[in-house]
């Protein structure tokens, strides 16, 4: 029964649905809860996975690629650009730094040099998964160290290419190397090409991910988007993920890095934040299995033979990368407490370093009882990492500075725009360009595929997607908007856009277009207080424009179109807290509205003849006494 796998994936989800909500309770990360879900679980402590089941860790290393991919769509390539310096300045500094402190501690060890090299390539690579997960719960994207943070994480994910590369040069036994290279890297092509072809081949499948982004991704989804079947999009979603994934892998390179080039390169695209929505619940249920596969990997019967020796060894690493990242943080003249952020956040050795370790036990170049060894200071160094960020956040850090961020250059992102303007047909064009024009941009979602094709030819930043998605409003930047404008014109997405922003954002203010004074009968009694009907004011103003050919004067007309419109919106409230019982109470009711409405009128009309430039307008009182003859 323990090796079935329907049986695993219930043990998983139950120890996620157990230790999560407990950890969160407790005001710890959900990462630490996934990672103390997968300790019990694992073979060392209830048994429930057995030590085969720790195979889903490979699996679930894709929650990893698709993170990355998510990063790349957040970050434009002209973004990316602008951040080479602090890339190959940071992640070159922290990793040649970890690496030649960690080699002269496992050399003085005793260690064979092949033996501390390996080592400390692994003990440079700190975890993608963990610190990009911490960092998007608290909301430290945006400051210093979180921009550091994936600087050095970025350089990383490209470095670990070299040393993957490096190891078998560092091997002994060809043969060992070539039966290893069948049995764990046959999907690559390359392998066995010159020097020469195996960089001009990587090249091209870089080259190969921009063009097709642009010429096949995009258009792509544009048909897909045209079936309007939701779910052919998230299949479309993944097929580009997981393309570009194998592609990296046929190549020698590292899945992630092609994944997060595949997320830059779409960037740009309509389908931005549809693609981010789409995947963004895959990849927080992968990257929770990848925890808990972490915690479950954690080899107690190892620690309980060398107790001593691996906790000197957890701490000696630990304190190695922090020191290392702490200089790094005072080289490029971070804040203190940014660099101890950086120091504490980044002092863990990371995911890709199972694959490190395990490629160069297969290389023979780590016996078995040193990979043992490493692989179990891995995932502690992991595990510990959010209990080492709650102490160092709640006990050093309100000693010594914030977490505010530095301030800078304000930079201009289309995720930033405080207002979203859902829906831009007729309607909503004529809003965006008039707000525009006064210099208001705002981030524009449309569901129409084709009208956001056009209207990003024109000159307008227009995003496809379905807005009563919660995850879109949310890629879109619903949490630090202030108005929501909806252009909609059918009136049960509006409904149902309304009811989601009350709910989950109810202190953004809301603006929603109707069609009719019955469809602005149940935004009101939903507690929307800002509600524009598109037939009102084009209908007044076709009517003053027939009363002004009639010989009234136009400005009297100007004065009561305001006043006509604005009586009306009164009557509508009115009659919306009424809530008529039935369509003959309503008549009745209405019929009292109208009459009233059409009184003040009169009253206000006639009030304005007599007063206006304190003299007679004959012309207007002819044709106010005409009109009074013919009332019953």
């Amino acid at each position: 029964m323990t090796g079935s796998i329907l049986f695993e994936a219930i043990v998983f989800l139950a120890g996620a649905l157990l230790c999560v909500p407990l950890a969160k309770r407790l005001g710890l990360s959900s990462v630490l809860g996934y990672l103390l879900a997968g300790v019990l679980i694992g073979p060392y402590l209830l048994e429930f996975i057995g030590e085969e089941g720790q195979d889903i860790l490979h699996f679930a290393e894709f929650g990893v690629v698709m993170m990355l991919f998510l990063i790349g769509l957040e970050i434009e390539p002209k973004n990316f650009w602008k951040m080479r310096k602090t890339i190959l300045g940071m992640g070159g500094a922290q990793v040649i730094g970890s690496m030649l402190l960690s080699f002269l501690m496992f050399h003085l060890m005793g260690f064979e040099w092949k033996v501390s090299l390996t080592v400390s390539m692994a003990v440079a690579l700190s975890s993608t998964a963990i610190t990009l997960q911490t960092l998007k719960e608290k909301g430290l994207f945006e400051t210093t160290y979180g921009a550091s943070s994936f600087s050095i994480l970025l350089f990383q994910d490209i470095i670990v290419i070299f040393m993957l590369g490096i190891l078998p040069l560092l091997s002994n036994e060809n043969e060992v190397a070539s039966q290893t290279a069948e049995s764990t890297d046959h999907a690559n092509l390359l392998e066995n090409l010159p020097l020469g072809l195996q960089t001009l081949a990587i090249i091209l499948s870089v080259v190969l991910i921009v063009v097709a982004g642009r010429y096949l991704f995009v258009p792509m989804l544009r048909r897909v988007a045209m079936t309007r079947v939701r779910e052919l999009l998230t299949a479309s979603a993944l097929l580009i993920v997981l393309g570009i994934s194998l592609l990296m892998e046929l190549v020698g390179l590292s899945p992630a890095l092609g994944a997060f080039l595949g997320g830059v390169v779409l960037a740009t695209s309509e389908f931005k934040h549809e693609l981010e929505s789409t995947l963004e619940p895959f990849k927080d249920l992968l990257l929770g299995l990848f925890f808990m596969a972490v915690g479950a990997s954690i080899n107690f019967i190892v620690i309980k033979e060398n107790p001593w020796g691996i906790g000197g060894l957890l701490i000696a690493v630990i304190l190695l990368k922090a020191i290392v990242l702490f200089a790094v943080g005072a080289l490029f003249k971070l804040k203190m407490d940014q660099r101890l952020l950086l120091s504490v956040g980044l002092a863990q050795i990371g995911e890709f370093a199972f694959v490190l370790l395990s490629f160069a036990f297969q290389l023979n170049i780590l016996s078995g009882e040193q990979m043992d060894t490493m692989l179990v200071v891995t995932a502690l160094t992991m595990t510990l990492t959010p209990i080492l960020g709650m102490v160092n956040e709640r006990l050093i850090l309100p000693r010594i500075g914030t977490k505010e961020s530095e301030k800078r250059a304000i930079d201009h992102i289309a995720k930033q725009h405080k207002i979203i303007l859902v829906g831009f047909g007729h309607f909503g064009n004529t809003v965006g360009r008039f707000l525009r024009s006064h210099g208001i941009e705002a981030t524009i979602l449309d569901f129409d595929s084709n009208r956001v094709d056009f209207l990003r030819k024109m000159g307008f930043e227009v995003y496809y997607g379905d807005a009563t998605r919660i995850d879109l409003l949310e890629a879109a930047g619903i949490a630090d908007a202030h108005i929501l404008i909806s252009a909609l014109d059918n009136p049960d997405t509006t409904k149902k856009l309304v009811g989601i922003v009350k709910k989950k954002y109810p202190k953004v203010e809301l603006m929603v277009r109707t069609k009719n004074r019955y469809e602005a009968y149940d935004l009101l009694n939903m507690g929307v207080e800002h509600i524009y009907r598109e037939s009102l004011d084009t209908s007044v103003k076709l009517a003053s424009d027939v009363l002004s050919k009639m010989g009234f004067r136009k400005y009297t007309l100007y004065r009561q179109a305001q006043n006509f419109i604005k009586l009306d919106e009164r009557s509508m409230r009115r009659l919306a807290e009424q809530k008529p019982k039935d369509e003959k109470e309503y008549i009745f009711k209405a019929k009292e509205e109208i009459a009233q409405q059409e009184k003040v009128m009169e009253q206000d009309w006639h009030r304005g003849i007599y007063q206006n430039d304190n003299h007679w307008d004959t012309e207007q009182m002819r044709l106010a006494s005409k009109l009074h003859k013919k009332k019953p």
